[in-house]
């Protein structure tokens, strides 16, 4: 399965660049550029901390439970107000 689109859409959401996404969970830019171009796994200590940083645990749960992307993508927008 694809996160990155997901990881992506918390981060977006938030209005938090690569950078200061990655100093809130504690890992590199390049670390968060390569899950959101799912060039890296999403490791479960990485998936709770952007739970708790971004108070999205619905989001841990789609991941989980292996949801499409997009269609958690296009929730995300449409609770924004974007979709």
């Amino acid at each position: 399965m694809n996160y990155g689109v997901i990881v992506k859409a918390l981060r977006v959401r938030k209005k938090w660049s690569q950078e200061e996404f990655a100093e809130k969970i504690h890992v590199s830019r390049s670390a968060i550029s390569m899950i959101e171009n799912d060039k890296q796994t999403l490791d479960v200590p990485t998936l709770m901390q952007m739970v708790q940083v971004t108070n999205e645990p619905a989001v841990a749960v789609a991941i989980i439970m292996g949801m499409d992307g997009i269609n958690i993508l296009q929730n995300l927008l449409s609770a924004v107000g974007v979709g």
